[in-house]
């Protein structure tokens, strides 16, 4: 699969057929060593493998291979319409089970996840115990909603039919939103703003951005609601592996609330909070984030 190159994405773009729809991937490793210890990363919503650019150009480095997907209908992977692809939690989660059965990952592999990649990526190692070694986890939610934490109106307002849809679909609101009030800084600089965006540029790529809005669970009666049931009750399993939290603590949907939960879910991960930081996180403290993370998959070999 060919993609025009963005500054500070180089990687070579490899593809794989998951139930009829093209998945891409990033599949970086030192010297093509396909053997190397595996380490994929699981994106969220409105982002792609693009967010994870500063751990795929370094983990080579480091004997790793570095893996991250873009979920169907997000960053160069197919985006079919509604009536083509489901675009729900538990499709997701499936999506990725597939993939990491495609790529033969057997051995113990450690994970990265993010966002929405929380619950994908999450949901799959509750299920998968025996081949998971580290986790490193960046602003995510991996229940259903707390009783003490509400939606913000501007999520409130990208769920609604018409609304959503013309402000999500025709004008690009969430990702051009998410920019603003991803970050703890005033501005992401350009190569992230230019690379976010990159994949959603026209409405038909957007399906996937709103879906994604749409299938925040509120309540029981919400097909993702069950899925976060699941991980919700077998996430405390993970406390048994090495844990790493990396936490934008302005970051104004998985704010300090929810950190507080996962914590109580596991308690032995080693947290790390950023003041300074958004949603974002991985873009605002790179260069806090990167050698901890590096030094923490390490310290597993």
């Amino acid at each position: 699969m060919t993609a025009a190159v963005l500054p500070g994405f180089g990687f070579p773009t490899r593809s794989v057929e998951i139930d009829g729809h093209t998945m891409a991937y990033i599949d970086e490793s030192p010297g093509g060593d396909l053997s190397a210890p595996p380490v994929l990363h699981v994106h969220g919503n409105p982002t792609w493998s693009f967010y994870f650019r500063s751990l795929l150009s370094t983990l080579p480095g480091d004997g790793f291979r570095a893996i991250a997907p873009d979920h169907i209908g997000m960053g160069r992977s197919d985006k079919p319409a509604l009536d083509e692809y489901p675009h729900t939690l538990a499709r997701r989660v499936a999506d990725l089970t597939a993939f990491v059965d495609s790529l033969d990952l057997h051995e113990p592999l450690s994970l990265v996840v993010h966002d929405w990649g929380g619950p994908i990526g999450l949901s799959w190692a509750v299920e998968h115990l025996d081949q998971v070694d580290r986790v490193v986890i960046l602003n995510t939610g991996a229940f259903p909603l707390p009783a003490d934490k509400r939606i913000p109106w501007s999520l409130q307002a990208a769920r609604l039919p018409v609304i959503g849809d013309v402000a999500v679909r025709r004008f690009n609101a969430f990702s051009l939103g998410a920019l603003a009030m991803g970050s703890g800084n005033w501005l992401l600089g350009a190569e992230a703003r230019r690379g976010l965006l990159a994949p959603y540029d026209s409405p038909a790529h957007r399906v996937a951005v709103h879906a994604f809005v749409q299938d925040i669970p509120t309540g029981p009666a919400d097909p993702a609601h069950p899925v976060l049931v699941r991980l919700a009750e077998r996430l405390p399993l993970l406390d048994s592996h090495p844990v790493q939290v990396h936490w934008g603590m302005k970051d104004p949907v998985f704010d300090g609330t929810i950190l507080r939960h996962l914590e109580g879910r596991l308690p032995h991960a080693d947290v790390h909070r950023y003041p300074d930081a958004g949603h974002y996180v991985l873009e605002d403290a790179a260069d806090r984030i990167v050698p901890d993370v590096r030094a923490f998959l390490a310290a597993g070999r």
